[in-house]
């Protein structure tokens, strides 16, 4: 069996995160939904799970942050072209995300901009052409 990844995100409105994952490219897999959580799936690999604050917090006792005022971490997601991460930023910003919380990088072989949720988590997306960064 590969290795997968799930990321599990505390949210403050489900309907809102699920409209900003859509946005990125996620479909929402209704086998692991309710009404507390929602599983949106990016690939065969990785799935993030948002789950409201009265979920996540079954999970852990610690409190959770208001990720708009602090950082927990940076969530990265490769994309197939240096186009799809504007689009995937602009589509971000239409539901209700904030683009370019940090600054755009552009590196030649690498292309990456990110895309704050309503929520505060930053999803940087990026574009990486690793035959490019062989030949420099």
């Amino acid at each position: 069996m590969s290795k997968m990844v799930f990321l599990n995100l505390p949210v403050t409105d489900l309907a809102v995160a699920i409209r900003f994952q859509e946005a990125l490219g996620a479909t929402q897999d209704m086998r692991f939904s309710d009404d507390r959580a929602a599983a949106m799936v990016h690939s065969d690999s990785v799935v993030v799970m948002l789950l409201t604050h009265a979920r996540f917090s079954d999970f852990i006792d610690k409190q959770i942050i208001d990720a708009r005022t602090q950082v927990q971490g940076l969530f990265a997601l490769s994309l197939g072209s240096r186009d799809e991460v504007d689009a995937l930023v602009a589509a971000g910003v239409a539901a209700g995300g904030r683009a370019d919380p940090g600054p755009a990088q552009d590196y030649g072989f690498m292309y990456g901009r990110s895309c704050e949720d309503p929520d505060g988590h930053v999803f940087e997306l990026f574009w990486m052409d690793p035959a490019a960064l062989e030949q420099t």
